[in-house]
């Protein structure tokens, strides 16, 4: 257990003073001008609409450090493609939970990962280059990449809830949420927050809060008030924490923008209220919502045929609901994550995706009919790139390739290979359509 004093002020600084912030030198004329903007419910970039269609692609750091070569094969076909938007996971905590991601990021003592701070250093380099945006969430909810109940076992003393052992999933969420009201936890976050903002990219000289190439700092994946029951206090403290870490991020980083990683009021608590207010801050730049509809319980891959309809109109119900609630803000919005199996369920890339297909097609039309309200932009879930499966698919294992799917679920189970001909192919038209503005399509 690492006690609640061990962040002082003082022990803070000695932190930041002590951290590897890469060769130092001042930025580009280049690396202070090109900066997503937001106006109203758009984004612009050099005064003009930015519009786009991007993928989840939470390995970029750890495929920067292990491989620089798959690295920039899988950029180059993302870019081949006009997918142009990276969502990244830019911090890991180590931990013992059953299927985190090993190596991590961070540790206990607040020090970050060398080699891997550096393979985000080369994602970060390599994605500029392709004049590729990116979104780095700053930790997560979940437990695939230790997260925020790491955080809470390192400062609270907390059991790690492993659900993937458990099973118990609502005490996970709730334990989880304890993070925004852990002091230690709230320190030692906010002290990485000042080291990857300040830290000065070892590959090109840039510092990261001066580097264009990030669009967003997003404050976590997926992260909510507590579990499925709704509580007021908890509720509250999570509002709040997203207003003081936004705020923090803000003043240093004035020329990018922040984001809550939100799924939306599935990630509310089922709260619309709770929703609203978690994006009312003056430091929130614009609003995410996150699109599940297995997880959700409206599709069965093994029922296709019968349920692939209610889940098509309960998606777009869903999205036509956020989309209200940004214009309600005058905030864009993303859809930063949405995705389903493979036909039958399989795993293997040479399977079929004639649902995955279908879904996509029905969820980037009504995006395009919509840019220009609220939405602006899409991040499927996600790119499995080069990467294929272990010997065991049902389980990440060190040494395995990285996937678009996360240590704790199957390995291909949504993630888009790089041989996913029609998905791929329905991608790039979405990402033409979606350029242009509104598209509507026939009666």
């Amino acid at each position: 257990m690492i006690k609640k004093m061990l962040f002082t002020p003082l022990v803070v600084l000695h932190v930041l003073a002590c951290s590897e912030p890469g060769t130092t030198s001042p930025p580009t004329p280049e690396a202070v001008s090109h900066f997503v903007k937001v106006e109203g419910t758009q984004f612009l970039l050099d005064d003009q609409p930015y519009r786009f269609a991007g993928t989840n692609y939470w390995y970029g750091a750890y495929v920067g450090a292990e491989d620089p070569a798959r690295l920039s094969a899988e950029l180059d076909f993302l870019a081949a493609h006009k997918i142009t938007n990276l969502r990244v996971l830019a911090v890991s905590e180590k931990s013992e939970l059953t299927r985190a991601v090993t190596p991590a990021m961070l540790d206990a003592e607040g020090t970050l990962d060398a080699t891997l701070v550096k393979g985000l250093d080369r994602f970060l380099a390599e994605a500029g280059k392709r004049d590729m945006k990116v979104v780095l969430f700053l930790t997560n909810f979940w437990q695939w990449s230790g997260g925020m109940t790491q955080y809470n076992q390192w400062f609270s003393g907390t059991p790690l809830l492993d659900p993937d052992t458990t099973g118990r999933w609502d005490d996970y969420m709730e334990s989880s949420a304890d993070f925004y009201t852990c002091s230690g936890c709230q320190a030692h976050y906010q002290s990485v927050i000042r080291q990857l903002v300040n830290r000065v990219n070892s590959v090109n000289g840039i510092a990261y809060k001066d580097d264009p190439t990030i669009m967003s700092w997003q404050l976590a994946n997926e992260p909510r008030p507590g579990g499925n029951e709704y509580s007021q206090s908890r509720a509250d403290a999570y509002v709040a924490w997203i207003d003081t870490s936004a705020r923090l991020i803000k003043s240093l980083a004035p020329n990018q923008l922040v984001s809550t990683g939100s799924e939306g009021i599935k990630g509310s608590q089922e709260s619309k209220d709770t929703y609203l207010r978690a994006h009312q801050s003056p430091y929130v730049d614009y609003m995410t919502v996150h699109l599940w509809i297995k997880n959700w319980g409206w599709f069965d891959i093994h029922n296709a045929e019968t349920t692939i309809e209610t889940a098509k109109t309960n998606a777009l119900n869903y999205l036509r609901e956020h989309n209200a609630m940004a214009m309600q803000l005058g905030k864009p919005l993303v859809l930063e994550e949405f995705g389903a199996e493979r036909d039958e369920g399989e795993l293997a890339p040479e399977t079929s995706t004639l649902y995955r297909d279908d879904y996509y097609r029905t969820v980037f039309e009504f995006i395009e009919e919509n840019t220009g309200k609220a939405f602006a932009g899409t991040n499927f879930w996600a790119f499995a790139g080069a990467g294929r499966a272990g010997a065991n698919p049902e389980l990440w294992a060190p040494g395995d390739d990285y996937l678009g799917d996360p240590p704790q679920e199957p390995q291909g189970l949504n993630g888009v290979f790089d041989s996913d001909s029609t998905t791929l192919s329905i991608i790039r038209r979405h990402a033409d359509r979606i350029r242009i503005g509104p598209i509507k399509t026939a009666p």
